[in-house]
C-alpha cells in the first residue's frame, strides 16, 4: 500500500510518500502565492525521491493551511490530527505532542493510538511562532541558524514580556541599544517564545514522552529552553521534524483504505 501525505502550509509545503508503513520519499518546496502548483511540485519532488510513479499511490491525504489546494486528495484533515499521528508514528509511547513551525504553534494530548484527546493552538501572534526567531535573528545581525547556539552560550534570565510580536520586537531593540550582549539577547527570545509554547501544553495537561515537530525542532536553544519550563529531561525530536503533519497525514490516508 503507497499512500501520500501533503501538508501544505503558509511558508512550506512538504509532502511524504509511505509504503506499507515506511517512510519512502520526501519533498519540500516554498508555497508561495500559487499553492496548486507548490503542491505539485513538492508531490513530483517526493515521488521521483521515492523511485515510483505518481500513479503508483493509492491514496493522498492532505492538511495545513492550505489544504484546499490539494486538489487531487482522497482525505483531508486538520493540523491537529496529523501532528498527533505523526508523533504516533516516530514515537508510539508519546502522549503530548508540540508542533511550532513558522506561522503558529500547537500543542496536543494524544492516545496510544495518536487520535487528540485535547488541543491548544496559540494566539494568532507571530511571538509564538518561528516568523519571531526569524526576525529577531535580523535585528540581532546574525543567520536563523546561529540564533540556538547563541542562546545555549548565555546563562542569565532576561524577562520579555510582550504578548505580541510587535512589542516584543520593540524590547529586544531596547536590549541592543543597551549593548546587551547577543547571547543573551537570544537566550531571552528563546525562553520567551519556550513559555508560549509550554503555557498551551499545561492547559491541556503534560504527559509523559513530549514529542516536536516543526521547523522548530531543529532549533538547539528552543529546545533547552522548552526543557527547562517543562521541567524534564527529554524532548523527543524525530528526524526531520518539519516532516511530521505531512507524516501524520500519510499515516491517515493509509488507515482510511
Amino acid at each position: 500500500m503507497i499512500t501520500a501525505g501533503i501538508d501544505c502550509g503558509a511558508k512550506n509545503t512538504k509532502t511524504i510518500i509511505m509504503k506499507d508503513g515506511e517512510i519512502i520519499g520526501k519533498g519540500q518546496v516554498l508555497t508561495g502565492i500559487d499553492q496548486k502548483k507548490a503542491v505539485e511540485d513538492c508531490l513530483a519532488k517526493a515521488v521521483e525521491f521515492a523511485g515510483i510513479l505518481r500513479d503508483d499511490i493509492e491514496r493522498i491525504c492532505a492538511t495545513g493551511s492550505g489544504k484546499k489546494a490539494v486538489e487531487m486528495a482522497d482525505d483531508a484533515i486538520d493540523d491537529i490530527k496529523a501532528m498527533s499521528k505523526g508523533a504516533n508514528f516516530f514515537f508510539p509511547n508519546a502522549r503530548t505532542v508540540a508542533d511550532v513551525g513558522a506561522e503558529e504553534a500547537r500543542a496536543a494530548k494524544i492516545d496510544q493510538k495518536g487520535n487528540p484527546v485535547d488541543f491548544a493552538i496559540n494566539e494568532k501572534c507571530a511571538a509564538g511562532a518561528g516568523v519571531f526567531i526569524e526576525a529577531m535573528a535580523r535585528a540581532l545581525d546574525v543567520t536563523i541558524e546561529e540564533m540556538g547556539p547563541l542562546c545555549l552560550q548565555s546563562d542569565k534570565k532576561i524577562p520579555m514580556n510582550a504578548q505580541c510580536a510587535i512589542f516584543a520586537e520593540s524590547e529586544v531593540v531596547g536590549l541592543i541599544h543597551a549593548k546587551t550582549d547577543k547571547k543573551d539577547i537570544s537566550k531571552a527570545i528563546h525562553d520567551s517564545m519556550a513559555s508560549r509554547t509550554v503555557s498551551m501544553i499545561r492547559r491541556i495537561g503534560i504527559n509523559r514522552d513530549v514529542v516536536m515537530i516543526g521547523g522548530l525542532g531543529y532549533n538547539p536553544g528552543f529546545i533547552a529552553a522548552m526543557l527547562r519550563e517543562l521541567k524534564i529531561e527529554k524532548i523527543y525530536v524525530p528526524d526531520a521534524p518539519e516532516f511530521g503533519a505531512a507524516v501524520g497525514a500519510a499515516v491517515v490516508a493509509a488507515e482510511n483504505t
